[in-house]
């Protein structure tokens, strides 16, 4: 029930669907690119995908200083189910902007 729970709280906020998405079109991202594609803050991009993390829909793999966020895989088929259905939504999805340094 507590796994459920996560999963809908997740979803339960426009600018996670978004994030989620976004990293679903894109594929692997850097967190400095979430930052500069949505024009948010660091903390709360971190925020939010810490929720999405918890919820089991993405994985984070740490480079360095860098983090960088995919859709995990093998996704179940309730979440997978819930992906397919946010790709239907109507939602505004900012174009991917790289503007990390990486160094």
């Amino acid at each position: 029930m507590d796994i459920f729970l996560k999963t809908i709280g997740a979803i339960n906020d426009e600018t996670r669907l978004r994030i989620l998405s976004f990293i679903a079109i894109n594929g692997e991202v850097c967190v400095c690119d979430i930052e500069n594609s949505f024009e948010m803050i660091q903390s709360r991009v971190s925020r939010h995908l810490k929720i999405l993390k918890e919820a089991g829909f993405i994985k984070v793999d740490r480079r360095g200083r860098w983090a960088y966020y995919s859709i995990r895989n093998p996704l179940d088929k309730f979440r997978l189910g819930i992906l397919e259905e946010i790709s239907f939504l109507q939602l505004k999805i900012p174009k991917f902007k790289q503007e990390c340094s990486v160094e």
